[in-house]
């Protein structure tokens, strides 16, 4: 290995854990902000929505293309790039005075993101090529990746309560900025060992196809599972997608070698993975709407209620990876599936009022040390099965995956809430149509808790207080469904993991290329 790496990659690992935070928070942190949004900007229920998943459409959209371009270009060359320009599109997302010039920006943050996370990745996997030192690295990759997601809420609720909307946008500016200077200063430039022309009919079928998925996912449960728009979205990513793998296996220097996904070590982890952020994001859906609307917390307390979670997800990460070395990746992360599991079954028999310094706090540690241990081996499992010129876009695969994981859980869990839920709050509204509530009223209550409060809120006041316990019970029903649903899937897919990933150690195939 070069000097270079040998005396700095400590430090290199520092600096592209910044570069993943940013990225990864930005994921939550507007989570907390989209009250004040809405008041502020006039911004309607879908075009919240869009805010949301207006980040992650074009940066699970684009990752394809982050990867190929930082293999070819350089991977420290394109962080650069992508960091600056993130900090560019976090200004104007600080100013935006209406909604279109804020999804705009949203939009362009993603994009900017996806030629960031990918180079993070591969530049780590050549800079440590010591097996036991890239687990520990790993490791802490993995925990900064959690870690960021748990922090956002926090973040988000404390720049909200002291600044306006837009400091939850204008602090990542600094950051990225410090960013590339540490980029330019710290982490070597790495590139493939052969440099193909970039494959542009590929990326163009990859990026349409996976944006064409995402996007059905995320608008599947309010169009419909089975509505045409949904169903064309799904079958235009099915051709995409298989048009892109019969490309790409007939193409010297692909953009992604598709073969890697018969290797058994790669699948498994990524299976591993999605299924990993999959009750993550699932969790975090539920968990923050039930902190702020069934126990009354404010955005910031919710968030802060969340740092138990956070700090062992720090903590048991690194360890998780270690253990792996140890103990075989495949039965540390199939335990890992199944002590998130466990986590998810012991939240599916919370009470509404059950104390948190208890059975919601243990649960919640449960989970996090469930994550720490599919985490970090998962990925360490992905990318030591890569030979030199698939790392990049490898890592792009990697990222996907778990993207796809988490969309998947916000909108598979929360079809499964709404699927209890909204009938159930019909049937508690239903007696107190003739007293003033409009089948509109109605309509818009079963859509969130947030509006069956409201709507309960202009009743009588002795039909409010009937009503309250029948909206707390509709909801923890809905609660404990998606938690069922997300433990077995955690279930299922550890014992397809045991069952695909190999008992020994997969070998690192990666070299390192840098450049001086």
């Amino acid at each position: 290995m070069p000097t270079f790496a040998s005396e700095r990659r400590w430090l290199v690992l520092f600096v592209l854990c910044i570069a993943v935070f940013l990225v990864v928070v930005d994921n939550t942190i507007v989570n907390v902000a989209l009250p004040t949004i809405s008041r502020d900007l006039h911004a309607s229920n879908s075009s919240l929505q869009w805010i949301v998943d207006g980040y992650s459409l074009p940066f699970a959209g684009l990752l394809l293309a982050g990867g190929g371009l930082s293999d070819r270009w350089g991977r420290k060359r394109v962080m650069q790039m992508g960091l600056f320009a993130f900090s560019l599109f976090s200004l104007l997302a600080a100013f935006s005075h209406n909604v279109s010039m804020l999804l705009t920006a949203r939009a362009l943050m993603g994009a900017s993101a996806a030629f960031i996370f990918p180079a993070t990745l591969s530049t780590l996997t050549v800079v440590f090529d010591d097996r036991r030192e890239r687990a520990k690295a790993f490791g802490l990759w993995g925990a900064t990746t959690g870690i960021a997601i748990a922090l956002g809420p926090i973040a988000g609720g404390a720049l909200i309560t002291h600044f306006f909307f837009g400091s939850i946008f204008l602090v990542n500016v600094p950051v990225a900025l410090i960013g590339v200077v540490a980029i330019a200063t710290v982490v070597p430039e790495s590139t493939i060992p052969e440099r193909h022309p970039m494959d542009l009919v590929g990326l163009a079928l990859g990026t349409t196809g996976i944006t064409a998925l995402i996007l059905a996912i995320i608008q599947g449960p309010s169009w419909g599972w089975r509505s045409s728009p949904t169903l064309v979205l799904f079958g235009a990513a099915v051709l995409l997608l298989s048009g892109f793998a019969n490309y790409e296996l007939g193409r010297e220097g692909p953009l992604l070698d598709v073969r890697i996904f018969n290797n058994r070590t790669y699948s498994a982890s990524a299976g591993a993975m999605a299924t990993n952020f999959f009750c993550l994001f699932g969790f975090i859906f539920l968990v923050t709407q039930y902190f702020q609307l069934v126990r009354g917390y404010s955005a910031l307390s919710a968030g802060v209620h969340t740092l138990p979670y956070a700090f062992t997800v720090m903590v048991a990460t690194p360890i998780g990876a270690l253990a792996a070395l140890r103990l075989g990746t495949r039965f540390v992360v199939a335990l890992g599936l199944l002590v998130i599991a466990v986590a998810l079954i012991w939240m599916s028999r919370l009470a509404a009022d059950t104390s948190y310094l208890g059975p919601l706090l243990g649960s919640m540690i449960t989970l996090a040390v469930g994550f720490s241990l599919v985490n970090a081996p998962s990925v360490a499992a992905t990318m030591e099965t890569l030979e030199p010129n698939q790392i990049g876009a490898g890592a792009a695969g990697n990222e996907t995956t778990r993207e796809l994981g988490g969309t998947m859980g916000v909108a598979i869990i929360g079809s499964v809430f709404a699927s209890l839920f909204g009938p159930a709050i019909r049937r508690a509204f239903e007696p107190f149509r003739g007293h003033g509530l409009s089948a509109h009223q109605l309509n818009v209550a079963q859509s969130s808790m947030q509006a069956a409060k409201m709507t309960a809120a202009h009743l009588p006041g002795a039909a409010r207080a009937s009503l309250v316990p029948k909206l707390t019970a509709a909801f923890m029903d809905g609660f404990h469904r998606g938690c069922l649903v997300a433990a077995g899937t955690a279930v299922v897919v550890a014992v397809i993991v045991f069952y695909y990933l190999p008992a020994g150690q997969t070998s690192s195939k990666s070299e390192l290329v840098l450049e001086h």
